[in-house]
């Protein structure tokens, strides 16, 4: 469906930037475009339309009959009771109505938060609920600290790595639930040796029904994605028929859902029951209390402190793993509809969210990749859109929680199954094999990892990264010409782990000669040196000079002119071009370097440096 064009609070905060560099603090701080940056729904409101309101309402209905269903599959995923996935869904679409800056995203459970929430919560709701006041205590102060640069430090590779594991961990999760099988510890390796263990115990009727929702949902998957647009010329029986098709479809998670509670309930009514059913689901909207700060258990009380330690990693985990999500969604929808997000403000929405959320027993959430989908598959045009789905989970709890009493457990892991599976990235080894091999090496170490224990394989997969970042800066590619002179041209800066590399590379080709040789670095691509590589300069013109040989430089930029200057390098000679170096180096006539004095530096490019 057709998505009319929304505003981008970005772009209109852009418009509405004050003049005047003298303006004071306190003035831009109250200034329209502030305010907007904070609440980004005063940037579209204004304009809003019942065109709008129309697309979002249709919207907002196909989201919510998406993640009711959902939200009772991920709450198994968390190892919670199911009416926590609920409480879960809906604080989001109210906070992100105000501060989101992306009109497709929605926030709530999702299957890899679910995951962590599995496992760093050892399945008691009152850490659940508190891990989601910490973590958005954590996200709020990096939004106001503007700290999201941090998340750039995670790669790509590791991304990936981290959420294939994870697809793997959540699926095979499910097939216990698939197949009906009981007493299935919820360790990975465990699982998949007890699941190959008892699989003579397979359910028949719970394997039966499973697999046939799987494959409707499929069908009903490849149909949402083969549904022609409708013209305004097609007659109004087509487009009442394609309306219905595409209504079938995107609902497909409900609509499963709702055929294999009704085959539940058919078997009931005979007093048969071959399934397996989420049963008793607790009623009504959650109460608004205070996150819990203590538990009380057989054994005594656990205080605030004891659960935080119990945490531990999750408290690191779950928090940056959210924004992660979070923020490649916004991103990913925001360059396909052509609008910006602004990453440190969709920190304070989410972390708001989380905080807001477990003052309603809510756990951990971020943006769903799935459900944003649907979103903006559905012609959303403001986050609005989000008001319905909110406003239907709540409707949900408060009058059918009786009925997800029949809904069969394999049902629910069918639907976990066939939203999990497209986050299984195949071809990113193929296309790592391409472009960059060595990147596979985090992606794997992050990959098999995680499936002992995430923390662990998140921070391996990283520390990988970063020594490969490293070891790119330690040993510069050098890109060596021979002739009359020696060149020698660094491809990337010059930092104070690579001097060793570069002094190696230089005199092995020139003072270890017989004869020395003359030679040109060539400094086009360093735009800044620090003092460890100036002094490393130095150290090398003084062995050139006691061999009676000259290294020259060419292509200093100014801000490596004063920091050689700064230094007090003795007999630095530097030419603007390298065709000069060459001529000077080889003794041809009229060729001579410049003397720029020190005062001359920031106007000038320097020639040669001298005491």
């Amino acid at each position: 469906m057709p998505t009319p064009g929304m505003p981008s609070p970005v772009k209109a905060l852009g418009q509405a930037r004050p003049s005047g560099a003298s303006m004071a603090p306190q003035a831009r701080c109250c200034s329209p475009a502030a305010l907007q940056r904070r609440l980004p729904i005063l940037a579209w409101l204004p304009d809003y339309s019942m065109s709008w309101l129309k697309m979002d309402a249709i919207a907002g209905l196909s989201v919510g009959l998406t993640v009711i269903p959902q939200a009772l599959a991920y709450a198994e995923v968390a190892a919670l009771p199911p009416q926590y996935g609920l409480y879960s869904a809906f604080t989001g679409c109210f906070v992100y109505f105000f501060l989101g800056t992306s009109r497709d995203v929605t926030l709530g459970p999702t299957a890899i938060m679910s995951l962590l929430v599995s496992f760093y919560t050892f399945h008691e709701p009152a850490y659940a609920v508190l891990l989601a006041f910490l973590s958005g205590c954590i996200q709020l102060a990096m939004g106001f600290l503007r700290l999201g640069f941090l998340l750039d430090f995670i790669s790509c590779p590791v991304i990936k790595g981290f959420t294939s594991a994870a697809t793997v961990t959540i699926g095979f999760g499910q097939i216990k639930n698939l197949l009906g099988l009981q007493g299935i510890p919820r360790q990975f390796f465990l699982q998949v040796y007890h699941t190959f263990r008892n699989i003579g115990e397979t359910r028949v009727g719970d394997a039966v029904l499973g697999l046939v929702c799987m494959v409707l949902l499929l069908v009903l998957k490849l149909m949402r994605n083969h549904v022609p647009p409708v013209h305004p010329e097609m007659p109004p029986g087509v487009r009442l028929s394609h309306a219905l098709v595409w209504t079938a479809t995107t609902a497909r998670n409900a609509l499963v859902v709702s055929f294999a509670a009704l085959v539940a309930y058919s078997f009931e009514v005979t007093g048969y029951q071959p399934f397996v059913l989420t049963g008793q689901t607790a009623e009504g909207l959650p109460p608004v209390r205070l996150p819990p700060f203590s538990v009380t258990t057989a054994n005594g009380t656990v205080s605030f402190t004891e659960m935080v330690q119990d945490m531990g990693a999750g408290l690191a985990v779950v928090p940056l793993m959210g924004l992660l999500e979070s923020i490649a969604v916004a991103k990913s929808f925001a360059s396909q509809n052509n609008y910006h997000v602004d990453a440190n403000q969709e920190l304070l929405a989410i972390g708001l969210t989380n905080v807001l959320g477990s003052l309603v027993s809510s756990y951990p959430v971020t943006g769903s990749f799935g459900r944003t989908a649907v979103n903006a598959q559905s012609g959303v045009c403001t986050p609005a859109g989000g008001l319905v789905t909110g406003v239907l989970v709540l409707l949900s709890l408060d009058y059918l929680t009786s009925l997800f009493y029949y809904i069969p457990k394999s049902a629910l892991a069918a639907v976990i199954i066939m939203a999990v599976a497209p986050l299984f990235d195949a071809g990113i080894f193929g296309t790592l094999w391409r472009v960059k091999r060595l990147d596979l090496l985090p992606l794997c170490v992050t990959f098999l990892l995680c499936f002992w224990e995430v923390q662990y394989g998140i921070l391996a997969g990283t520390l990988v990264s970063a020594l490969i970042l490293l070891h790119s800066v330690a040993r510069p590619k050098i890109q060596v010409s021979e002739g009359p002179v020696l060149v020698l041209q660094p491809a990337s800066g010059l930092h104070f782990p690579a001097i060793e590399a570069l002094r190696e590379a230089i005199v092995s080709r020139t003072l270890e000669a017989s004869p020395p040789r003359c030679a040109v670095l060539d400094c086009t691509h360093v735009c800044s040196v620090d003092y460890t590589v100036a002094l490393g300069l130095g150290d090398l013109l003084g062995d050139f000079h006691r061999h009676g040989v000259t290294l020259a430089l060419v292509g200093l930029q100014v801000p490596v002119l004063r920091a050689l200057l700064s230094a007090d390098l003795k007999g630095i000679q530097y030419f603007s071009t390298l065709e000069e170096a060459e001529k000077y180096l080889s003794q041809e006539p009229g060729t001579q370097p410049y003397n720029i004095s020190e005062d001359s530096v920031p106007e000038h490019k320097v020639a040669l440096l001298k005491a």
